[in-house]
């Protein structure tokens, strides 16, 4: 299909298929920016607090070149406004929960109670806006015995037993090299936003939606937190997969690819592929059970064929015959290719010092309602003064916010 093709029916007059929805987002760093990057690339209006300070995701490294931008902020923080408040101060909570009713969402991925400390949290938000969806971010959850302790990525990766099994199968156990709790985490907490939102359209009740790291972790674990639960054997496989052989990278004479089978008739494709027809029914592979019993044999004929080939070689001959094979590219590699430049996965963003940032575009394609990259993150604070506006302050309240240190 043609790009042109599958946007034939598209409007360009909404921001997204979440146009009209508000949300306040109170977040710091990744896991809750995630999950407000998220709804706002789907067309809400996200309104991002930050203390006056800003918050530490504006410090993320790396920092774009010929620019004091964080990279990690510009592309999380991207097609949000920019609020300041103090939140510990009564002004600050005040001016939050104003906002708060006018919004549809509010998102915050702080220790739990911090936000109730602030006189923000789920209740007294409920009591200005009984409707609110409220969802909150953190390392374990807002009950259970662990609840109290700060939690970042990587000790949730390490809690969940995730590292256990990632890396290498000589190595010890390894973290993910991204915010992969993070990452989870925030679009189960949009998930769960929407799937409240829908609630609340139907009947008018309001929740509070709980997100923590370790769970989404776990619930992402393929069931591997199940059978640890059974004590069966949750292997480390590296580049290999439990459930089918031969499947590997394997080295070419000009680089890797990763590349396998999966099925009984793919099996058949790959000897005929290399060269080794007379192996399409050998009874020692011909099924996955045996393919799996004789998997070092599989994988040894298969990485024998590649190396002595270039990578270009394999990748063709396993499409000309149906076969999954991809070269193993580095991020600088995958920012070349032809095909994520199709798929809008970059988007040159004109961002707020001048320079110009490729952005990572969403992922989910709207045929509709598309999506983009609509607004660079904004400079810190820049929406307050208009948002105070817009709720009734004149130029001299918000001067009088500003010497409180409210804003």
């Amino acid at each position: 299909m043609e790009k042109s093709e599958f946007y034939r029916n598209a409007r360009h007059d909404l921001t997204g298929p979440l146009q009209g929805v508000t949300v306040l987002e109170a977040t710091t760093t990744w896991a809750g920016p995630m999950a407000g990057c998220l709804l706002a690339d789907l067309g809400a209006e996200v309104i991002k607090v930050e203390h006056p300070t800003g918050e530490i995701g504006r410090r993320l490294r790396p920092m774009l070149p010929d620019s004091a931008l964080s990279l990690p902020h510009e592309t999380v923080n991207r097609n949000k406004r920019s609020v300041t408040l103090n939140l510990s101060t009564p002004s600050g909570r005040d001016l939050f929960l104003e906002l708060a009713r006018r919004a549809d969402i509010v998102l915050e991925n702080f220790r739990p109670g911090t936000m109730a400390d602030w006189g923000v949290g789920y209740d007294q938000v409920r009591a200005v806006k009984p409707d609110i969806v409220y969802v909150s971010i953190s390392g374990f959850g807002q009950f259970g015995r662990l609840s109290h302790r700060v939690g970042y990525d990587p000790i949730a990766q390490h809690y969940s037993g995730f590292t256990s099994i990632n890396g290498d199968p000589s190595g010890g156990p390894m973290k993910a090299a991204m915010f992969l709790g993070d990452d989870l985490s925030g679009i189960h907490a949009a998930l769960g936003a929407l799937a409240a939102l829908r609630h609340r359209d139907r009947t008018g009740e309001g929740q509070h939606v709980d997100v923590a790291l370790v769970d989404t972790l776990l619930f992402q674990s393929d069931s591997n937190i199940a059978a640890g639960a059974l004590n069966l054997p949750t292997p480390r496989t590296g580049n290999e997969f439990t459930v089918c052989a031969p499947t590997n990278m394997y080295v070419c004479l000009d680089g890797n690819v990763f590349a396998g089978v999966l099925t009984d008739p793919h099996w058949k494709k790959l000897a005929a592929t290399i060269g080794r027809g007379e192996l399409a029914d050998d009874p020692r592979y011909a099924t996955l059970i045996e393919r799996l019993n004789h998997r070092d044999e599989v994988d040894r004929l298969l990485a024998d064929w590649c190396a002595m080939r270039r990578v270009a070689d394999v990748v063709d001959a396993f499409e000309t015959s149906g076969l999954p094979a991809v070269r193993v590219n580095t991020y600088a590699e995958a920012a070349t290719e032809p095909h994520v430049a199709d798929r809008d996965m970059l988007q040159n963003t004109r961002l707020h010092d001048g320079t110009t940032a490729p952005l990572v575009g969403p992922a989910a394609k709207f045929s509709r309602t598309p999506t983009r990259v609509r607004a660079a993150s904004e400079p810190l604070g820049c929406s307050t003064e208009r948002l105070l506006q817009e709720l009734g302050y004149d130029s001299e309240t918000i001067a009088q916010l500003r010497k409180q240190g409210a804003i």
